[in-house]
């Protein structure tokens, strides 16, 4: 054909929908792909290349593996422009020379948006309902049963409410807890139905002083160009302040400590108190203890409330989350398309989801769940203009990205693929019920990204039937 091999790559990056960054140990871009530019508002990718990534990317995780020289797998990043991603970042050598670091990441703002959406709506309608607002917790009567036990009590104490702090792994469900014991707050009376929520992501500052300034609000004249501005501790009074990643909040712990202890605030550069009545939750996935002030701690920490990892939860709750998310799925496809589905997983396909290994828990559980419904369902561009007819989409083991339940996926060098927990045999297995011999099986696998000869497959089919 005559291409190139770098302008064959250069293609092959450029229609990918993840956005790629290379940059060298300077921290300066040195290569990006067209989703990139598209992520950071670049006209054209070349634009980015020799400048400082920081100035797309203000929390770019690749400098942290220039700066640890480890890789990161599914971290995720919200930057300032409220656009959040996953991210997956390792250090580049060349001929054993460290260079610099890649990151590949996706954009999941809609899914965070369409979740907290769905989130919120549930426990909208349990409040107008009546009901019992934990009611919406998957395990409310088992694993999560004294964790919920511990958010009524710190709201409804006869001498509260108490202030409490969450702890949990990344993706367990911090958030929706501290949301419904807002909501419990208002449905017990102890809050007033108008009272706010204020969600404080305590990561997103990096600069402290400004953190500090938004946090605890201005007064006029505290610098030059400072306006009277309340801050977020302020708009929380006679509400709820929920401080999420909280443990980032190491500037200017003894202010809150003053507000838990007297009730009162005082403004960057003011002079006034100003009396505040709320309810603080922080939320973390450290340890406060060793994060926070000892006296900020005890205060802060009436009530430590802890959230199982998606691990130590039993398989008829990962079922039961199986089948709401793929709900969600469903109700999205209606809203944005109007398109009726019908879900149906095989229990190969089950039983890969429902015991792979994830490290960002319930969130990134969702996440896979909903890549595999993605790659079984047909493109909206295929549906029939006049579709009103129910579309049944069974998802298989192929469909499934098991890449994004690896956790070391991301490598500078190819690694063979992990057969952990038999994924693989099962996928072998569906495939050749399907009618697949040992050769199409390899192919397929390899264009989901498996690295697997069609020699390991009869080997294992031939493995496979002796053990059966």
């Amino acid at each position: 054909m005559g291409i190139e091999k770098e302008a064959l790559y250069k293609v092959i990056l450029d229609n990918m929908p993840e956005g790629i960054n290379v940059i060298d140990s300077e921290g300066c871009i040195v290569y990006a792909n067209k989703a990139s530019a598209k992520y950071a508002h670049a006209a054209d990718p070349a634009d980015m290349f020799g400048k400082p990534i920081t100035r797309y990317y203000s929390k770019a995780a690749v400098l942290e593996v220039i700066s640890t020289r480890k890789s990161m797998n599914d971290v995720k990043i919200t930057h300032a422009n409220g656009r959040t991603f996953i991210v997956n970042a390792f250090p580049v050598y060349f001929e054993e020379v460290f260079f610099g670091g890649v990151a590949s990441f996706r954009d999941i703002t809609e899914i965070e948006e369409l979740s907290k959406k769905m989130e919120s709506l549930e426990l909208e309608l349990a409040l107008s309902q009546g009901t019992d607002i934990f009611d919406i917790f998957i395990g409310k009567s088992c694993s999560l049963k004294g964790a919920i036990d511990k958010a009524q009590r710190s709201i409804a104490a006869i001498g509260g409410p108490r202030h409490s702090i969450i702890l949990g792994e990344t993706g367990t469900g911090k958030t929706m807890l501290a949301k419904a014991m807002y909501y419990f707050a208002k449905k017990i009376k102890v809050i007033k139905p108008d009272a706010p929520f204020i969600e404080v992501n305590c990561a997103q500052f990096t600069n402290p002083d400004i953190a500090v300034m938004e946090v605890f609000g201005t007064e006029k004249g505290a610098y030059t160009g400072a306006t009277d501005k309340p801050g977020l501790v302020e708009l929380a009074n006679k509400g709820v302040l929920f401080l999420d990643e909280a443990h980032a909040l190491v500037q200017h712990q003894t202010m809150l400590l003053k507000l838990i202890e007297s009730g009162t605030i005082r403004r960057i550069g003011g002079r006034t108190e100003r009396e505040l009545d709320l309810i603080i939750i922080a939320a973390s996935s450290k340890n406060l203890k060793k994060e926070f002030l000892p006296e900020l701690y005890q205060r802060i920490a009436q009530y430590q409330i802890d959230i199982p990892p998606l691990r130590e939860r039993s398989d008829a709750e990962r079922e039961s989350m199986l089948n709401y998310f793929a709900g969600q799925y469903i109700l999205r496809a209606k809203e944005r398309n109007n398109v009726e589905l019908q879900i149906v997983f095989t229990s190969q396909a089950k039983e890969i989801l429902l015991h792979g290994e994830y490290e960002r828990n319930i969130r990134q559980f969702r996440d896979v769940i909903f890549a595999s419904i993605d790659a079984a369902a047909p493109l909206v561009s295929n549906l029939p203009y006049d579709s009103k007819n129910m579309i049944k989409v069974l998802v298989l083991a192929v469909h499934i990205p098991l890449t994004m339940l690896e956790s070391d996926s991301w490598k500078a060098e190819p690694q063979p693929e992990p057969d952990t927990d038999g994924l693989i045999d099962l996928k072998i297995k569906e495939l050749h019920k399907n009618g697949l011999g040992p050769r199409k099986i390899a192919s397929e696998m390899q264009k989901q990204g498996y690295s697997i000869e069609y020699y390991q497959v009869a080997y294992k089919l031939k493995k496979i039937r002796y053990e059966s």
